[in-house]
């Protein structure tokens, strides 16, 4: 998982097999180590309903997102529009998620996408 932060504005580059792993159940993880501290950005996929979830700490970023949406993105790969959801922290403020599956290794993967 590639990860880019700006301001508000979180974006998590995948390839298919993550996307696969995430869909069976696995945890996408990313850790950025700078001397003894360590950071972890963390992608989970939730249960078919409910909304996006954010957790952070000062080691963690965790994100949720609802099955129901990843299963519905993956249904229209390959594409170059990510899945793009808006998350309310708990203080308010609001952080924009983008999942994005690499659209070359998709198109390997799964061939052209043909719009009917």
């Amino acid at each position: 998982m590639k990860v880019q932060l700006h301001g508000q504005h979180l974006r998590l580059r995948i390839d298919e097999s993550e996307l696969a792993a995430l869909r069976a159940g696995a945890a996408l993880e990313n850790v950025t180590v700078v001397g003894a501290r360590a950071w972890r950005q963390v992608l989970r996929q939730g249960s078919a309903a409910g909304a996006p979830t954010l957790l952070v700490d000062a080691n963690e970023c965790a994100i949720t997102i609802p099955r129901a949406l990843i299963d519905t993105y993956a249904g229209r790969l390959p594409c170059r529009e990510g899945l793009v959801v808006s998350i309310r922290a708990a203080e308010g403020s609001v952080l924009e998620v983008a999942l994005e599956v690499d659209v070359r290794d998709s198109v390997r993967a799964r061939g052209p996408h043909r719009k009917p």
